[in-house]
């Protein structure tokens, strides 16, 4: 399972959509496969999707961690309570159903709930199931430091598998692989080919970093607890989750420090717009604030 930095994988989520056309069906998606990564979306399309998408995406990236750790238990998306196979079925069709229409208490209410798990993961379809051997991150795969000892790993357990094992190249050109993928960037193209803004020219307002540290610590106190942290897999997550905790925490101490500017396009929810209000009150004397 590749584990990505939160902040990181809602830039880059957006970006493909708008790569994509915002495709709501795998054939619309497909057909404009050859959009991926050629250029920057502008960022006025990344701050709508942002205002309207990203408090509830953060939900989707620990259900995402949830699910394949799980093996493929059955969640609800926005309160991670163990739901119904109906209410899972609705929620695999998001653009179905409104946000209101896939209410945990709208669906399931205060029923008993037996656990259910993905058909995709019982019914072979998923080869082992789909519980990861191991976690990968992306952020160290790339690194110029980090990167061939990520390769190294990836690379032994393809080896150590008695089904593809002996088709992996010998260790002495992992390296040589890894610098013409990653720093020579040859291959197919990546989100690191992409031209135009940098990562710091996407701003998220305090509330939305809130909301990603909120969700960062659930998966790390889940995780690192006494029914996760023998296996190496909840270990690999939480280490790297802690990671991406301090980047995330330095950002938003950044943000309510002023450290980190912010325009009124940065901010979102009622508690920030009121925040910047009565910042514009104290600057111009005016009363915006009602």
């Amino acid at each position: 399972m590749m584990v990505r930095n939160i902040r990181r994988s809602l830039v880059e989520y957006h970006d493909i959509l708008w790569d994509i056309g915002y495709a709501k069906t795998w054939h619309e998606a497909n057909e404009h496969l050859g959009n991926l990564y050629t250029e920057a979306p502008p960022l006025e399309d990344f701050y709508a999707w942002r205002d309207k998408r990203v408090l509830d995406e953060c939900n989707w990236y620990g259900w995402f961690i949830d699910y394949w750790m799980e093996g493929g238990l059955m969640r609800d998306i926005f309160t991670h309570k163990i739901t119904t196979p109906k209410h899972w079925g609705m929620l695999m069709q998001p653009t179905i159903y409104t946000r209101a229409e896939l209410d945990y208490d709208r669906v399931v209410g205060d029923q008993v709930v037996t656990p259910s798990y993905d058909p995709h993961c019982t019914n072979g379809d998923v080869s082992g199931g789909c519980k990861p051997i191991a976690v990968v991150s992306a952020e160290k795969l790339r690194d110029f430091d980090e990167g061939p000892e990520e390769t190294a790993f990836i690379a032994n357990i393809l080896k150590n598998d008695d089904r593809i094992g002996q088709y992996v190249i010998a260790p002495e050109a992992w390296n040589c692989i890894w610098k013409e993928l990653i720093q020579r960037g040859k291959g197919l193209r990546t989100v690191y080919q992409r031209p135009g803004f940098v990562e710091d020219d996407y701003n998220f307002s305090r509330e939305m970093l809130e909301e990603m540290m909120k969700e960062l610590n659930r998966l790390i106190d889940k995780y690192s607890g006494s029914a996760w942290n023998s296996k190496p897999t909840a270990n690999r997550i939480v280490a790297l989750l802690k990671v991406h905790r301090t980047q995330i925490k330095k950002e938003l101490g950044d943000v309510i420090s002023g450290r980190r500017k912010l325009t009124s396009k940065d901010f979102l929810g009622p508690e920030e717009r009121r925040r910047l209000q009565v910042k514009e009150e104290e600057e111009t004397g005016n009363s915006t604030v009602s």
